[in-house]
C-alpha cells in the first residue's frame, strides 16, 4: 500500500529547517519513501513536525542500566539474559524515536544475531550496526566482555574474528574510563599502533573502527590512528579540537552517561560517582568548544551504563548538546544525516528522500525552536509503520 502524508512541516535531514507544507509518499510494503503518485491513502498531518527516525551511535543493548537483571562487565551474565535485555532495550529506543543505532560493546554476539535478523524482516527493532565483543588491552576498560589484546599482531587478529562473524564496525578502548575501577578516564590503554591495526583491518573490509577514548592523550592517540569516531571526548584543547577539523573525524559525546551517573549518586558506587563528578563539567566544556568550532558531531548515549536509559535518553541527548553550545540544527544533525555518514547507512537511512527507508518521527512542536520537543510524546514509524 502507497500513503501520501501531506501538508507536514518537515526536516529531512538535508535541508536546513522544518519546511511547511511537503507532501511524502510511504510504500508500506518496501518500507521505503517513494516517489509515486498513484496512492491508496492519505493522511493530513497539517501543524504536525516530521523528520527522520534518530540514529544512536553508541548503545550496549545487552546491558541493564539498572542493574536489576544483571551487571555490565559481569562475567558470569548469561546468553539468555544478554538476549532478553537487548529485545527489551531494543523496544524501549523504538519508544524515543530511534530507528537505528551502533551497539558498540555486545556480548555472545548478540549484537551481530539481531542485526541480520532485523536486516531480514523477523525483528521489529531499530536497524544495528553491530561491534560484536570490544578490543581492549590485556586488563583494559571493560575487559570482561572484550577480547583483551596486547600487540598489533593480536589486535589484527581479533579485528578480523568480530568481522568474520559480522560486526560492521570494531570497537576499541584507547583510555580507561568511569564505570570500572581500578582505572581512570586519563589512563592510555591501547597504544597508537595497536590502534591503527585495528583501523586498517576495518578499513581493508569497507567498515567502520571506533575509539572509547576520554583522556586527551588517548584520543589523540586514536585520532592519529585513523579511527571514524571518537566516543565521549572527554578532555579536549584546543589542539585535539584542529585534529578532529584537520581529520574530519567524529566526536560521539555521550553526555548522558556521566549526567545519569550524577543524577543517581546515591546509588551507585563511591569510585564511579567520584570519577563522574570528576569528569562531567570538563565534559560538556569539551563538547561545546568542539561544536562550535564545527567539528562532526554524531549522537550517542552509551545507554547501558548506569541509570543511562534506553527510552528516553536519547531526546535527552540531544538537549544536553544544545546545552553545551551547539545548535539546534546541529543536534538534529548529529541524529539523522551525520548518524548515517559516520555508520556507513547513508545509501539508506538518515534522511527523508525517495529510495530510503520510511524511518520518521512525527512530532506536535518544532524541536528546530526547543529542541525538548523531542521529549515530548510523538508517533514513529519503522519502515512505514507505527511501532511506538
Amino acid at each position: 500500500m502507497k500513503v501520501l502524508y501531506k501538508n507536514a512541516n518537515v526536516f529531512t535531514g538535508n535541508n536546513t529547517d522544518f519546511e511547511e507544507g511537503i507532501d511524502f509518499v510511504v510504500d508500506t510494503e518496501t518500507g521505503e519513501f517513494v516517489s509515486d503518485t498513484d496512492v491508496d491513502q492519505e493522511v493530513d498531518l497539517a501543524g504536525k513536525y516530521v523528520m527522520p527516525g534518530m540514529i544512536n551511535a553508541h548503545t550496549h543493548i545487552v546491558a541493564d542500566p539498572y542493574e536489576k537483571i544483571a551487571t555490565l562487565g559481569d562475567k558470569d551474565v548469561t546468553a539468555a539474559t544478554s538476549t532478553f535485555l537487548a529485545l527489551k532495550n531494543l523496544n524501549a529506543l523504538l519508544t524515543d524515536g530511534v530507528t537505528y543505532i551502533r551497539d558498540v560493546g555486545s556480548v555472545f554476539d548478540v549484537d551481530i544475531e539481531l542485526s541480520a535478523l532485523e536486516e531480514s524482516g523477523e525483528l521489529v527493532a531499530p536497524g544495528i550496526i553491530a561491534s560484536g565483543n570490544p578490543l581492549t588491552m590485556t586488563g583494559g576498560h571493560f575487559s570482561n566482555g572484550s577480547y583483551e589484546v596486547d600487540g598489533v599482531d593480536e589486535v589484527k587478529k581479533f579485528a578480523r574474528l568480530v568481522m568474520k562473524k559480522g560486526a560492521r564496525n570494531v570497537k576499541m578502548m584507547a583510555t580507561g574510563g568511569v564505570s570500572f575501577s581500578g582505572e581512570t578516564p586519563w589512563d592510555v590503554q591501547m597504544t597508537e599502533e595497536e590502534l591503527r591495526a585495528g583501523v586498517i583491518e576495518a578499513h581493508h573490509k569497507g567498515r567502520t573502527a571506533c575509539a572509547h577514548a576520554q583522556g586527551t592523550e588517548g584520543i589523540q592517540n586514536a585520532l592519529r590512528a585513523g579511527v571514524d569516531s571518537v566516543e565521549h571526548a572527554i578532555f579536549l584543547d584546543d589542539e585535539t579540537i584542529q585534529m578532529f577539523l584537520d581529520k574530519g573525524i567524529y566526536i560521539v559525546p555521550t553526555l548522558t552517561a556521566p549526567w545519569a551517573i550524577n543524577q543517581n549518586a546515591d546509588e551507585l558506587p563511591d569510585f564511579m560517582v567520584k570519577k563522574s563528578l570528576a569528569v562531567e563539567k570538563a565534559h560538556r566544556k569539551s563538547i561545546g568548544e568542539a561544536a562550535k568550532a564545527g567539528v562532526k558531531l554524531a549522537m550517542g548515549t552509551d545507554s547501558g551504563t548506569a541509570y543511562n536509559n534506553f527510552d528516553k535518553n536519547s531526546s535527552i541527548e540531544l538537549a544536553m548538546m544544545v546545552d553545551t553550545g551547539a545548535t539546534n540544527l546541529q543536534a538534529l544533525q548529529a541524529a539523522t544525516i551525520n548518524g548515517a555518514d559516520l555508520l556507513k547507512i547513508s545509501d539508506h537511512a538518515g534522511s527523508i528522500e525517495a529510495g530510503k527507508l520510511a524511518d520518521f518521527i512525527v512530532l506536535d512542536d518544532n524541536p528546530m525552536q526547543d529542541i525538548k520537543a523531542l521529549q515530548a510524546d510523538k508517533v514513529v514509524y519503522k519502515k512505514g509503520h507505527v511501532v511506538a
